[in-house]
């Protein structure tokens, strides 16, 4: 099937610390021009902040690298449009902030190796604070924050040239506030990461076609058993409200008229009956009718692992795997030696990750990620706050959207059966993972705020496209936006 999505970039650059020191190091421009500039972005903000610049005042703690000659730069050019600003040494900063209206935070940025406390907020009151690049304290690449560092709050952070690691992380991501990105002119292209907003994933979310019918995009399911039909129904709801246009539903060993209660499994969906083993072998001379098979939603203990390797191994289609069916894969011994294919979908929680890898993902999620990508051979989506979806060659997208309302059971359900609806509508299984993560978070976003249950998200994710800017069928989609403000 051709792809119809992945044409127009889904969002911002994000690169780790080691990679924007590369980028620093290869920029035409001498560092002081940098510098000049960062500082000029810095100050930008700040007279934002402030409302003016005239009669305010601005403490800057700046470190002694570049992090702290940006936050020299901008009190410099604050200085000049009238704020009487002071410059604190990060090194011999006192234990508290003297009475200002705004707190620079240029102290050490990324580069940090150690832990830093700030000074305590000026007697009174607590000014809104300005971080540079990255909060002070907070780990650049991971978002970790050591245990005798004292980071400061910030209402605003200016990043350069494209998103950190850390900024989106917890905790450091509970830091950060509000996001901007400065374009200084250093060249972000070679970016492996990227973090998704609306009208990058909107552009790119697919449509029907005057002349497609279901069977363009047609999802299988193979999920559910004895006590487990809510994960059957749950899948096929999220398949079919992020456009697949039809749905089989088999859960093996169970008989359509008795696996679920009337009701529960939508209407449109098509039912029909597998064996308890050896059911791969009689889907197999179907499966080519389908855009996409999702496996392992509620399937329980009695299913053979060898049916879920083949299914793997040898479908034709793109296959999401997910809850049961990652513990049958980890069981059937193919989980490593890149012998999955980048048509398959792995979308572990932590503790599935564990299963699969033989240890949990640690801090570093993103190179987690990328890791078992690489040895699976298979597309990684590992759950989380931040959601990081990886493919085997190291491409990796991010997804902040949605919030703790998703913890609920059952909606990991829901994004598999979105995540396969996106494959089956030609959206390749690497930008399809990323897509749904994050289209299921803007469902989430438009839910209750107590008492959201996955049964919910379904009925949400169509307003949650329109939301996001996706175009009527046959419409261009709204693309209008600087791509400069995130708010994470």
């Amino acid at each position: 099937m051709t792809e119809r999505a992945g044409t127009v970039s889904l969002g911002t650059p994000v690169v780790t610390p080691t990679e924007m020191a590369a980028i620093d190091a290869a920029a035409p421009e001498p560092t002081e021009v940098l510098i000049e500039r960062a500082g000029a972005a810095v100050a930008r903000t700040a007279r934002s902040l402030l409302g003016g610049t005239y009669g305010r005042s601005v403490v800057v703690v700046a470190g002694k690298g570049n992090n702290g000659n940006d936050g020299r730069a901008a009190a410099a050019r604050l200085g000049r449009a009238g704020a009487r600003v002071t410059v604190i040494d990060a090194i011999d900063a006192p234990a508290q902030f003297p009475p200002c209206d705004l707190i620079i935070d240029a102290a050490f940025g990324t580069g940090l190796r150690g832990s830093w406390k700030a000074p305590r907020m000026p007697a009174d009151g607590s000014p809104p604070v300005l971080a540079v690049d990255i909060p002070s304290g907070v780990d650049g690449t991971t978002g970790e924050v050591a245990d005798t560092s004292e980071p400061l709050p910030a209402a605003v952070t200016v990043t350069f040239a494209a998103a950190k690691p850390g900024l989106l992380f917890a905790p450091g991501s509970s830091l950060v506030g509000a996001i901007s990105v400065a374009d200084i002119g250093l060249d972000v292209s070679t970016a492996t990461i990227t973090l998704l907003d609306d009208a990058g994933v909107a552009a790119n979310w697919p449509q029907r076609g005057v002349s497609d019918h279901k069977w363009n995009s047609a999802v299988w399911a193979v999920a559910g058993g004895p006590g487990m039909d809510g994960a059957a129904a749950l899948v096929c709801a999220g398949a079919q409200r992020s456009g697949a246009g039809y749905v089989r539903l088999s859960t093996p060993g169970v008989t359509p008229d008795a696996a679920t209660p009337a009701g529960r499994v939508p209407v449109e969906v098509v039912r029909t009956a597998l064996p308890t083993t050896g059911w791969w072998p009689l889907m197999a001379p179907d499966v080519g009718r389908f855009g996409a098979v999702v496996v392992g939603n509620g399937l329980g203990s009695g299913v053979d692992p060898g049916d879920v390797a083949g299914i793997v191994t040898a479908c034709p289609v793109p296959v999401v795997v997910d809850a049961d069916g990652l513990r049958l894969l980890a069981a059937s011994g193919l989980v490593h030696h890149g012998a999955l294919g980048a048509h398959v979908v792995l979308t572990p929680h932590d503790g599935e990750f564990a299963a699969l890898s033989g240890h949990p993902p640690g801090s570093d999620r993103i190179a987690a990620t990328r890791a078992l990508a690489r040895s699976t051979g298979a597309v990684v989506l590992l759950k989380g706050p931040t959601t990081v979806v990886a493919a085997p060659t190291g491409e990796t997208l991010l997804s902040t959207s949605g919030d703790a309302r998703l913890a609920t059971a059952g909606t990991g359900d829901v994004l598999a059966g979105m995540v396969a609806s996106l494959c089956a509508q030609g959206v390749s299984p690497f930008h399809a993972a990323a897509m749904a993560a994050y289209g299921h978070g803007r469902a989430a976003d438009l839910g209750w705020a107590v008492g959201l249950v996955a049964s919910d998200l379904p009925g949400l994710v169509p307003a949650a496209a329109a939301a996001m800017g996706v175009a009527l069928p046959g419409a261009p989609p709204d693309t209008d936006d600087d791509g400069q403000e995130l708010t994470c």
